[in-house]
C-alpha cells in the first residue's frame, strides 16, 4: 500500500522551580554527489567525514538477495528526460565554484533573467530535480509517480527564512555571551553571540529563529494541518516537527543547562565519574544523604527520607539511573534538591540551578502546550510524530520532552518517535536507558536513527568555548555507533516495544537493517522497520527497496521556486561533500541511459 507522509517545517520543559506549573506542562514536561550520508528531515542530517565512505562491512547483496546494483529496476520511475537531468545536475555539483558561490549565482540569474524566465529554467534543472511542485495540488503526479513504485511521501512546505547573519543576532535576544568564563563545564548550554547564526556548517538540516509567540502560534496551526493532510493520505501517516520551530530556543539551553547539572549531580551522588545514564549505577540511602550535604543541598532528614521515598520507586533501597529519569518528571519541585553551592566553592552561594525568570517560564509553558497540541491531534488522526533532534545544546531538553510525548501518547502504538544522532559518543548509552524506561513504565518506544547534521558547527563550538567535543573521532567510529543502536533497536522491535525508522542514504547502513531483520525474522510486511531518503538523490536505494516490498519514503519538498531557493543551496552545498554514493547512481543513471538507447527504450514513460 502507498504511504504519505507529511512533514511541515515552513515554520517545557517547565522545571517547578518555583512550584508553579499548567495541567498541559506537567504531563508534558519530563518525562553528483561524494559518499553515502543521511538524509535531511527523514533524517535532517548529513554523514561526517562523508568523502571518506569506505568502511562497509557490508557485501554486495543481503541475506535476502537484495541488490543495489540494477539500474533498470532501481530508475524504472523515471523518463529519459529525468535521467538526464539527473546526470546533469550530480555533475554540476561536484564543480566547488559553482557550488560555493550557488547563492550568488541564483540571485544573478534572478535578476538578469527576469522572474519567469528563472523559474522556467530552474523547473527544468534543479528545482524540478529536487522540488515537487509549488503547492499540494502541483504535487500530485509526482507523488502518484512514487506511490506506483512502492515509495511513500514526505511532504515538507520548504519555504524557508533567508536571513542575514545580523538578523540571526538579532532574533537571538539579549542573554548572549561575549565571554567565556572557563571555571563554568556548563558554559555549552549558555548562547554565545558568535554561534547565533546556527545555519553555518549546517547544508542538511533546517534551522528556525524565534520571531516572537505569535509566529509560533502560526507554525502550530501549519504543523496541524499537515498532520490532517497525513491523515487524509494513508494509514501510515507521519509527520515531522523540530522544537525549535515552537518556542524560544533559548529556553531549551536553560533547561538542557539544568538537566545537565542533574546528571552532574547524580554523578557525585553515585561517587562515579561515569555518565548519569550508565545503566547499573546507583545511590544508596546513605550515599543520597551524604552527597546531600557534599552538595551544599540544605534540607533536613524528613524531608530527604521523603525526596529519596518518592525516586525509589521499587523500593530497593537503591536509586538507579532509571528511577532518577523518572524523577525529572514535573510532578515533583527540584529547587529544594539543586539550591546548592557547586562543590569546592565554600564563598560563592551561587546555586547548582537558577529558577526560571516568569518570562521564561511563561514561554516554556506556551512551547509545552503547543507540543501537547500536536502529539493530541496526532494521535486523534493515527499520524506518527517524529521529533527531530537538534544541536547538542538543546538536545536535553528535547530529548526530555519527547520521552514524556511518548510516556503518554505512545501506550499502545509508538505514536512519537524521538530521533538519536549516531554521530555523538553517549548515543548508544542513551538509547539504551530510553528503551528500559519505556520498558519500565509500560509505553512503546519509537525512534529514529540518523549520523548527524551539525559536526562541522559542534566541534567549532565545543573548542571555541571550551568544552570536550561531543562527536565521534571518525567516520569509522560513527558508522560502528550507527550500526550498535541499529541493532539495540531492532532487538527491541523484535520484542514488540519499539519502532524504528532509518533515515539514511548509507547503503552499508541498509543493508546492515536489512541483514538483521531477517535474522531476527522481522518481515518487511510488518511495518515496524521503515527507511528514508531524500527526493531526487539515492534513488537506486528508494526504488529497490520499494520495488522489494519495504516500507521506504521520500522526504518531498514543495513550494514556490522563489521561496525554496535556500533550500535548494542546501542541496547543493551537501551534494558538493558526498562522493562515493554519487559516483555509484550516476554510473547507475549512466548504464540505465546507455541501455535505453540500445533497446530502444529512450521514449519509456513510467506513467503508462
Amino acid at each position: 500500500m502507498a504511504r504519505n507522509v507529511v512533514c511541515c517545517r515552513s515554520w517545557g520543559t517547565k522545571l517547578l522551580l518555583n512550584g508553579r506549573s499548567s495541567n498541559n506542562t506537567r504531563t508534558l514536561l519530563f518525562s553528483l554527489r561524494r559518499g553515502s550520508h543521511s538524509v535531511a528531515e527523514v533524517s535532517r542530517t548529513a554523514t561526517i567525514s562523508p568523502e571518506r565512505d569506505h568502511t562497509s562491512t557490508s557485501p554486495d547483496k543481503t541475506v535476502s538477495g537484495l541488490s543495489f546494483n540494477d539500474g533498470k529496476n532501481a530508475f524504472r520511475s523515471k523518463t529519459t528526460w529525468e535521467i538526464v537531468r539527473a546526470l546533469a545536475i550530480f555533475r554540476l555539483c561536484t564543480f566547488d565554484i559553482l557550488v560555493n558561490k550557488n547563492k550568488e549565482l541564483l540571485q544573478f540569474g534572478q535578476k538578469i533573467l527576469g522572474k519567469n524566465l528563472f523559474r522556467k529554467l530552474m523547473k527544468a534543472s534543479f528545482y524540478g530535480h529536487f522540488v515537487a511542485g509549488e503547492d499540494q495540488e502541483a504535487i500530485k503526479p509526482a507523488i502518484s509517480n512514487l506511490e506506483k513504485f512502492g515509495v511513500g511521501a514526505i511532504l515538507d512546505y520548504s519555504v524557508e527564512e533567508d536571513l542575514s547573519e545580523n538578523e540571526t543576532k538579532s532574533h537571538m535576544g539579549q542573554n548572549t555571551e561575549d565571554s567565556v568564563d572557563p571555571s563554568d563545564e556548563h558554559d555549552k548550554y549558555k548562547p554565545h553571540e558568535e554561534f547565533a547564526d546556527r545555519r553555518k556548517g549546517v547544508y542538511s538540516a533546517r534551522t528556525y529563529f524565534y520571531e516572537g509567540e505569535e509566529e509560533c502560534e502560526k507554525r502550530v496551526d501549519a504543523f496541524l494541518k499537515c498532520i490532517d493532510a497525513a491523515a487524509s493520505s494513508s494509514k501510515d501517516g507521519f509527520a515531522a516537527i523540530k522544537v525549535t520551530a515552537l518556542g524560544r530556543p533559548q529556553i531549551l539551553m536553560r533547561i538542557s543547562e539544568i538537566l545537565n547539572r542533574t546528571q552532574y549531580f547524580f554523578d557525585h551522588l553515585a561517587s562515579d565519574s561515569v555518565l548519569m545514564d550508565k545503566i547499573g549505577n546507583s545511590v544508596a540511602r546513605d550515599k543520597f544523604f551524604e552527597g546531600l550535604k557534599t552538595l551544599g543541598v540544605e534540607m533536613n532528614p524528613e524531608e530527604a527520607n521523603r525526596i529519596f521515598d518518592l525516586i525509589d520507586t521499587n523500593k530497593s533501597g537503591d536509586i538507579d539511573v532509571i528511577e532518577w529519569h523518572e524523577f525529572l518528571t514535573p510532578q515533583l519541585k527540584l529547587s529544594q534538591l539543586f539550591r546548592a553551592k557547586p562543590q569546592g566553592d565554600e564563598k560563592s552561594g551561587r546555586p547548582i540551578i537558577s529558577a526560571l525568570t516568569d518570562e521564561e517560564l511563561i514561554q516554556m509553558e506556551n512551547m509545552a502546550n503547543r507540543l501537547t497540541t500536536l502529539a493530541e491531534h496526532a494521535s486523534k488522526t493515527g499520524v506518527r510524530l517524529m521529533v527531530d533532534a537538534e544541536q547538542t545544546y538543546f538536545q536535553p531538553a528535547i530529548r526530555h520532552l519527547t520521552l514524556d510525548l511518548m510516556r503518554k501518547f505512545n501506550k499502545e502504538t509508538p505514536l512519537v518517535l524521538n530521533t538519536y544522532q549516531c554521530y555523538l559518543k553517549d548515543t548508544y548509552t542513551k538509547i539504551q536507558t530510553d528503551m528500559e524506561l519505556a520498558r519500565r513504565e509500560g509505553y512503546m518506544f519509537g525512534a529514529k536513527l540518523v549520523r548527524g547534521a551539525y559536526m562541522e558547527q559542534e566541534r567549532l563550538r565545543a573548542s571555541t568555548i571550551g568544552y570536550p567535543d561531543p562527536i565521534h573521532p571518525s567516520y569509522k567510529a560513527t558508522s560502528k555507533c550507527f550500526d550498535e543502536v541499529l541493532n539495540a533497536v531492532l532487538e527491541e522491535t523484535k520484542r514488540g516495544n519499539a519502532n524504528v525508522l532509518v533515515a539514511t542514504h548509507n547503503e552499508n547502513s541498509i543493508k546492515v537493517a536489512i541483514n538483521r531483520m531477517h535474522e531476527l525474522g522481522i518481515s518487511p510486511q510488518e511495518r515496524k522497520v521503515f527507511f528514508g531518503q531524500l527526493f531526487g538523490m539515492s534513488d537506486a536505494i528508494s526504488f529497490t527497496l520499494g520495488n522489494e516490498g519495504y516500507a521506504v519514503y521520500k522526504y518531498v519538498p514543495f513550494g514556490p521556486v522563489e521561496d525554496v531557493l535556500p533550500y535548494l543551496s542546501r542541496r547543493a552545498m551537501e551534494n558538493k561533500g558526498l562522493l562515493k554514493g554519487v559516483l555509484k547512481e550516476r554510473g547507475l543513471l549512466w548504464g540505465e541511459l546507455k541501455r535505453r538507447f540500445q533497446e530502444g527504450e529512450l521514449t519509456y514513460n513510467p506513467a503508462l
